[in-house]
């Protein structure tokens, strides 16, 4: 054994460098953020970064707004290649949700000056979020006046 190495059962490596082994996380250390924040559970129960996986076990992780749920097939203990990842789990993970579904953020021309109310109104409609409650119910209360001829003569 590597002095500085920690002791592991034959079969096992720790669960924050299979994840980074296998590439599901970019880097070590988000695997090991990942884990240390409960994105990550082995066999249903929360793991820490230090935690020994094996074959067998499925992984779930929560990573870039994404749940992932593998089922560990090969250990690896460094990072490999795109196709040899591939192998070493099974993906059982729902499939990504469609570009379509992404949200369309209205964009300007540079130098187009400050968006007027109507430029405002027109983004806000396209993002969803219509005008605030107060607005809405006072336009209520003028066109209730307006039909009543309670309000203000001109």
């Amino acid at each position: 054994m590597v002095s500085g190495e920690a002791p592991q059962a034959e079969g096992s490596v720790r669960v924050d460098v299979w994840i980074w082994s296998v590439r599901l996380t970019k880097t070590r250390s988000q695997a090991a953020a990942a884990c240390r924040a409960g994105h990550v559970k082995v066999a249903g129960e929360r793991a820490k970064p230090a935690q020994a996986v094996r074959v067998g076990d499925e992984v779930r992780l929560r990573h870039a707004g994404r749940d992932r749920i593998v089922v560990v097939s090969k250990i690896v203990k460094k990072r490999v290649g795109p196709p040899v990842a591939v192998e070493c789990f099974i993906d059982n993970s729902p499939p990504p949700p469609p570009r379509e579904a992404a949200i369309q953020v209205p964009v300007r021309d540079r130098g187009a000056g400050r968006p007027t109310k109507r430029d405002r109104r027109e983004m806000d409609r396209l993002r969803g979020a219509g005008p605030s409650a107060r607005e809405a119910s006072a336009r209520e209360v003028s066109a209730r006046e307006a039909s009543r001829g309670d309000g203000p003569t001109r």
